[in-house]
């Protein structure tokens, strides 16, 4: 894993649901309720953020910078006035990179174990290579 930042390392390990977050808005603005459907839809549906869960991560993000509230909104008449729109900042995009690689690392860990397959084999029955 490459150096990380004291400021960086401070958050790690995310929450999931922080993690899903920041993946979802590495993609691009969005408001609450798209970054609920995208990890959603991203998962395949085998993870769902509640609103309880979505809005208090994302008010502790906030708080640390990882996100910021966009200014910018769409067409006020293709979109809800209230909705809050949301981005990843540079340090929220450093963030979500240092923990990716730190979850890759514990794949590679696992495959060294033999937890799993080789990347793109096919899955093993029973789970075991």
């Amino acid at each position: 894993m490459s150096q990380i930042e004291p400021e960086v390392a401070a958050l790690l390990p995310l929450t999931p649901a922080a993690f899903q977050i920041l993946l979802a808005l590495a993609g691009g603005e969005r408001h609450g309720y798209g970054i609920m459907r995208e990890i959603a839809d991203g998962s395949g549906g085998k993870t769902r953020l509640g609103p309880g869960t979505l809005y208090r991560s994302i008010k502790q993000m906030l708080g640390a910078g990882l996100i910021e509230e966009s200014g910018e909104r769409p067409d006020p008449a293709l979109d809800d006035e209230r909705r809050r729109y949301y981005r990843l900042t540079a340090f929220g995009r450093r963030v979500a990179r240092a923990e990716a690689e730190r979850l890759a690392q514990l794949v590679d860990m696992a495959r060294a174990k033999r937890l799993l397959g080789e990347p793109g084999a096919a899955p093993v029955p029973g789970g075991i290579a």
